[in-house]
């Protein structure tokens, strides 16, 4: 499996693999990011910046993240350029438990640590017991928990080696 910096072309390309993995969670009654998140205007802005990264393999692109060096929203206290924060994490319902997000969050290790970064970090919904473990069995440590509105986040951070 490839992981590659999508093209500003691909924009649709990771709208639909968010989009999907959107309504699967809605579905099932769990719904994460909005029709706005995953929209077409804003992942055409963030891939034209160059933050979404596509994993590929036989042709197909079978996950999606968001790659930043910042994240005001919910690590306010960070540091900047100490840190890059995965966001927007998403693998396609038919490519589930092959490895993808795992090969996502590789890549993400490396690249923060070939640009010299103390910490990989990334947050999720605190209740969402089966994508913490993931976090956790890939080697990121619980670093708090922080309330947005109604909402309980769980914040994770990976310590790195510097390259």
């Amino acid at each position: 499996m490839q992981i590659e910096q999508a093209h500003p072309t691909e924009a649709a390309t990771v709208a639909a693999v968010l989009t999907e993995a959107a309504q699967w969670l809605a579905t099932a009654g769990r719904p994460l990011w909005s029709a706005a998140d995953t929209g077409l205007e804003r992942v055409q802005r963030d891939t034209d910046a160059g933050r979404y990264f596509i994993a590929r393999k036989n042709g197909e692109a079978p996950g999606v993240m968001r790659f930043d060096l910042e994240d005001p929203h919910f690590w306010p206290e960070i540091e900047s350029g100490s840190s890059a924060f995965v966001h927007k994490l998403a693998v396609g319902r038919r490519w589930a438990g092959h490895g993808v997000s795992t090969a996502l969050l590789n890549f993400a290790r490396e690249r923060a640590s070939s640009l010299g970064l103390k910490h990989l970090r990334l947050d999720c919904v605190a209740d969402r017991a089966p994508l913490r473990s993931l976090y956790e069995r890939f080697g990121f440590s619980l670093h708090s928990e922080i309330r947005k509105g109604a909402t309980s986040f769980a914040r994770y951070e990976l310590p790195l080696e510097r390259q």
